[in-house]
């Protein structure tokens, strides 16, 4: 069965702004060497989807820098591959889109010149090693119209408001009704923004979008045609998460440190996650350092006292300086003496001596990107 991958790279920038002023969603860093986006490509590649669209909007050149060629994910091919999609915006527009549909008219071209039969359309905000294969195998057994992934799982009033539901009959897996951002909150089934469709389909949804000026993918698409369409359900039982704020991010990392949700995201020698390779020497441990329960990317030096904290690429701890439940990205200076706790900081931040900074799990104090503190 042949199928084309659809990512969206932008489309949830607004949540973690802090991170996404110069990045995409789906570059932004994650776990000390990864981006988000190589979930989404090595669940493509893992599942024998070699032709991957990612579309872009703005802010964009470092994801570019991140894939490359795509040969990280054995995506770099003469016929298939990785293809970035900029923004193509209407001659009488002159703004950008702003919802997935307004995404999709835009790479509407695209998708008609290609050949697949399937397509398989996914976010970049999720931390999830998935099997798109099964859900294409389970959307053709079942002769569906649209297959949409959704997780069980606990839904709180701040969560609610960015995420959409499901009513799902547990017989047949068919979705009843689906909720836009509704004021609902416990157990829930809730959606992945993971969607399977035949491409003609999609060109056929998106050009009648197109004709009746509708915007929205799940209010214009999915809630009107739960009777008219075969619209069913794949429920996801793997460890997922969303970055849907900073301290949503702060979560999604800290998570890594439960040995169950490594083994599930990274355990599985037949769905590996791959990632952009960098030659980095070892890290190197000082005599006199004390690391505890936390993630240390290679290339670090570490002098001082990291516990409970996920080091990216390059970070130095100096001599005397404790880090506590942090999250530090590449090449991090904390000076001497310095005392962290719950403090993310973005690239190239310097932290000077015996500065005390401290944040919380829901309101983690941030650095930005090349600051001095």
């Amino acid at each position: 069965m042949k199928a084309l991958g659809i990512v969206f790279s932008n489309i949830h920038d607004k949540y973690v702004s802090e991170l996404t002023r110069s990045r995409t969603m789906a570059s932004v860093p994650y776990g000390g060497r990864y981006r988000l986006i190589d979930f989404v490509l090595s669940n493509m590649v893992n599942s024998g989807i070699t032709k991957v669209g990612v579309i872009t909007k703005s802010n964009y050149q470092s994801l570019m820098d991140h894939i490359g060629s795509g040969k990280d994910w054995d995506l770099s091919r003469k016929n298939a591959g990785v293809i970035l999609l900029p923004p193509y915006g209407a001659v009488d527009s002159n703004s950008l889109y702003k919802t997935r549909l307004e995404a999709l008219k835009g790479i509407l071209g695209f998708l008609t010149k290609q050949s697949e039969d399937y397509v398989v359309m996914t976010d970049s905000d999720k931390v999830q090693n998935a099997d798109y294969a099964d859900v294409l195998d389970r959307h053709e057994q079942q002769n569906a119209d649209i297959t949409v992934v959704y997780k069980h799982g606990n839904v709180s009033k701040s969560t609610a408001q960015q995420s959409i539901i499901y009513h799902v009959d547990k017989k047949t897996s068919r979705i009843l009704d689906v909720m836009v951002y509704p004021d609902v909150r416990g157990m829930q089934d809730y959606c992945l923004n993971i969607f399977v469709l035949k491409r003609q389909l999609l060109i056929d949804l998106v050009v009648d979008a197109m004709s009746n000026g509708y915007t929205s993918f799940h209010r214009n698409i999915l809630q009107p045609n739960c009777d008219t369409l075969k619209i069913l359900g794949y429920r996801f039982e793997g460890y997922s998460a969303t970055v849907d704020s900073l301290a949503g991010y702060y979560r999604c990392n800290m998570d890594l440190l439960d040995r169950k949700v490594l083994d599930d995201l990274f355990g599985n020698p037949e769905r590996p996650v791959y990632t952009k390779v960098r030659d980095s020497a070892p890290t190197r441990y000082d005599a006199g350092n004390r690391v505890r329960h936390s993630l240390v990317a290679d290339g670090c030096e570490i002098y001082g006292e990291v516990e409970d904290s996920i080091l990216f690429r390059g970070v130095k701890i100096s001599p005397g300086a404790k880090v506590k439940g942090c999250i530090l990205m590449q090449d991090t200076i904390v000076s001497e003496h310095a005392d962290l706790n719950c403090v993310i900081t973005d690239k190239n931040v310097v932290i000077r001596d015996r500065r005390v900074l401290s944040g919380c799990p829901d309101l983690p104090f941030f650095i930005g990107k090349n600051m001095r503190v």
